[in-house]
């Protein structure tokens, strides 16, 4: 597949959706869990697994995240481990996953997964999908507390 035709101007940030969305409570990935000092997360309404999330830098549009400042590097990269921390805590999976990708979205922004030993990738990265409606109950009860446990952080 190639790369779309309006790449450059994603690129540059006249066409980023991410930057557009400004810093909404949901988004089409799902609802925030925290909004950090520059960036917010997102608790994934749909996913292969429980506890995925994605952290969205909220800052000028930036691709890199050797783009950041150094402070900007430190803060950003702070609130993406403390999502992963809540995350841990919260479900007890057996690993956590961090991906920086921006393949399709060239905007920073971390995907932060929980890993379990019957997920459908073990030994790899996630794939892309297909992603599933998590559990109304479930998600909820996820949201509630990471938000709580976030708060406290």
């Amino acid at each position: 597949m190639p790369w779309p035709p309006d790449w450059d101007d994603r690129i540059a940030g006249s066409v980023c959706s991410l930057c557009a969305e400004g810093r909404p409570e949901d988004t089409k990935y799902g609802r925030r869990i925290v909004a950090g000092e520059l960036s917010d997360a997102y608790l994934a309404r749909r996913g292969l697994v429980r506890g995925c999330a994605i952290v969205v830098w909220r800052g000028r549009h930036v691709v890199e995240p050797h783009d950041l400042s150094a402070a900007e590097a430190a803060t950003y990269n702070a609130e993406v481990l403390r999502v992963g921390r809540a995350i841990q805590l919260h479900c007890r999976p057996m690993k956590m996953n961090y991906q920086t990708l921006g393949n399709g979205s060239p905007h920073l922004h971390t995907h932060v997964s929980a890993r379990w030993r019957d997920d459908p990738a073990p030994g790899g990265p996630l794939p892309t999908g297909p992603n599933v409606e998590r559990p109304q109950a479930e998600w909820v009860a996820d949201l509630n507390a990471l938000r709580e446990l976030l708060a406290e952080a």
